[in-house]
C-alpha cells in the first residue's frame, strides 16, 4: 500500500484518502487482500450501508491498487448491495411541467437547463459542462464531449426547445451553456421550483438550519429528470431496452433494464377477461 500513498495525495478521492491512509499505512501490496478490504470497510464503517462502503473504501482502495499494480491487480469483490437501492422515481407530465413553469419565473436560464435534462436524459454534472459551442438548435444537436462513463455522444434536441435554445445562445457569452455551478444555491432553486409548484412558500435564499417543509415532490432532485426521460421514451416514446442503450445514456443493458416495469406488457391486454362487476355470474362482461 505504500506505493500508492503518493497517488492517495494527490488529490484522488480526497474526501476518503485519510481513513484509508491511517488504517493501511505502509501495508505491503502483497498483503492487500480481498479479507484486509473488507477488514478494513467494517472498522473504518462500522455502521456504514454497503453502498457506502462501497464508495468510501472499496471503489478507492480497488483504483490504488490498479494504479500501483496494472494488469496483475487481481480481482475483488464488492459488498453485497454496493450499488443501493436502484431507484426508479419519475414525474407525470403534468408535475414536471410544473416545476419547470416555475423554474423559468425564478431565473429562464435554469427552466432552460431543467428542459435540457428532461428531454435529453443527460445527468446533472454532463449539463452544467456542455459547451455553447457544441450546442447545434439549427441542427437540432448537441454534442457532450465527456460523461460519467468517459463516453461522448450526440443528442438530438426536441423541436420545441430548439428556438428558446437559439435565443439563449443569442446573447449568451460563456464557454459553458449555461452559467450555473454546482452547490447549495443551485440546488434551493429546484427546492424553490418544487415548493412553488406545490403552492407552498419557500425562500429565496435557504437560511441557516432551515429545512423544506414535506411536500409531495420532496422525491424530486436533478437526477429525478433523467429518470423521468428513460420513463417517458419507455412508455411515450415506444423505445425498449436497447433503444435507450443505442441512445448512448446507458453503456449497460442492466441500468437501461430498470424502465422495463412502466410499460404494460402484451399480458395486461388480459385485464380484460377477468370477471366484471354486476354480471350475475362474474363473468367477463363480454361473455
Amino acid at each position: 500500500m505504500s506505493a500508492s500513498i503518493a497517488y492517495l495525495r494527490d488529490g484522488r478521492s480526497r474526501r476518503y484518502v485519510a481513513p484509508l491512509v491511517k488504517h493501511f499505512g505502509k501495508t505491503p501490496l502483497r498483503e492487500m487482500t480481498q479479507k484486509a478490504i473488507d477488514d478494513a470497510a467494517v472498522e473504518i464503517l462500522p455502521t456504514g450501508a454497503p453502498d457506502y462502503r462501497n464508495r468510501a473504501v472499496y471503489a478507492p482502495t480497488i483504483t490504488i491498487l490498479r494504479h500501483a499494480l496494472g494488469d496483475k491487480c487481481p480481482t475483488f469483490r464488492r459488498p453485497k448491495g454496493a450499488k443501493g437501492r436502484q431507484k426508479k422515481d419519475f414525474m407525470w407530465p403534468a408535475d414536471a411541467f410544473a416545476i419547470i413553469g416555475e423554474a423559468d419565473k425564478i431565473d429562464p436560464e435554469f427552466g432552460l437547463y431543467l428542459r435540457l435534462l428532461l428531454y435529453t436524459g443527460i445527468r446533472k454534472s454532463e449539463g452544467l459542462k456542455a459547451l455553447a459551442a457544441d450546442t447545434k438548435p439549427e441542427e437540432r444537436a448537441a454534442w457532450l464531449r465527456t460523461s460519467k462513463n468517459s463516453d461522448p455522444r450526440m443528442l438530438k434536441l426536441r423541436e420545441d426547445i430548439v428556438a428558446p435554445l437559439a435565443a439563449h445562445l443569442e446573447s449568451h457569452t460563456g464557454e459553458r451553456l449555461f452559467k450555473f455551478n454546482d452547490g447549495g444555491h443551485f440546488k434551493h432553486m429546484l427546492t424553490r421550483a418544487k415548493l412553488a409548484a406545490c403552492s407552498l412558500p419557500c425562500p429565496k435564499r435557504r437560511p441557516v438550519g432551515w429545512k423544506a417543509p414535506e411536500h409531495r415532490l420532496s422525491f424530486v432532485g436533478f437526477h429525478t429528470f433523467r429518470h423521468t426521460w428513460a420513463t417517458w421514451m419507455r412508455r411515450y416514446g415506444g423505445a425498449d431496452v436497447q433503444g435507450l442503450v443505442e441512445t448512448g445514456n446507458w453503456r449497460d443493458p442492466r441500468s437501461a433494464s430498470r424502465y422495463s416495469h412502466v410499460v404494460a406488457r402484451e399480458e395486461w391486454d388480459r385485464v380484460d377477461n377477468l370477471p366484471a362487476m354486476g354480471t350475475g355470474r362474474g363473468k367477463a362482461a363480454n361473455e
